[in-house]
């Protein structure tokens, strides 16, 4: 008679109690991005963050260890985020002029779309003089982004699409400049036309950078 065959396990579920921990820290991680989006990342704290989720302190600091640890945990979730909705679906198009439209245009109308404006840039405006590593977290993404715009500029260079005397680099300045004035109108101004004037203004720029003069 042929032994009973042991069931196999499913190597790939992780336990209970680590399913539970996973949900547990994305809960609170999706409610301090919801607190950091509206007051910025100086507004977080382990202790109105547990009250708000219903944890305990402890609890909370069972998964971050020190509110620095959950400022950096929120600010890999906001790029995380930024790059699902603004630069992968860029990446389906054509390299060149029509993907730094694409991320130009789908950056603007994300952060616009968002309580409170861009996150990134608030913190570095909260961070600035504050040496560490949400700064340099902070600095990490925004120049990765300079860096992916000029890839698409010096791509268009090299389709022909646009003038040939354009600096990559200068150019990419000018549409992180574009961001950074929307995100004043925004923020400082209260201007309910900082995203149209802003769509203007890069609109303008490419138009002005096109060999054919069109965007």
């Amino acid at each position: 008679m042929k032994s009973a065959v042991p069931a196999k396990k499913n190597v790939d579920t992780p336990p209970t109690s680590s399913r539970k921990g996973v949900s547990s820290r994305e809960l609170i991680l999706a409610h301090a991005l919801g607190v950091a989006d509206a007051s910025g990342l100086d507004a977080l704290t382990i202790g109105s963050l547990a009250d708000a989720v219903g944890k305990s302190k402890s609890g909370v600091f069972a998964h971050f260890g020190s509110r620095e640890d959950l400022q950096l945990a929120v600010l890999e979730l906001a790029t995380r985020r930024f790059r699902d909705r603004v630069i992968l679906p860029a990446l389906t198009l054509k390299r060149g002029l029509a993907r730094l439209r694409a991320i130009l245009l789908n950056s603007l109308h994300f952060h616009h779309n968002i309580t409170g404006g861009c996150l990134i840039l608030q913190a570095a405006h909260e961070f600035d003089d504050r040496p560490g590593p949400v700064l340099e977290a902070v600095t990490q993404y925004l120049q990765g982004l300079q860096r992916e715009l000029q890839r698409c500029v010096q791509h268009a260079l090299e389709a022909d699409e646009l003038r040939e005397n354009i600096d990559p680099e200068l150019l990419a300045f000018e549409c992180v400049g574009v961001f950074l004035a929307s995100h004043h109108a925004l923020k400082a101004l209260r201007d309910p036309n900082a995203a149209a004037m802003a769509e203007r203004a890069i609109s303008r720029l490419l138009q002005n950078a096109a060999r054919d003069g069109r965007n």
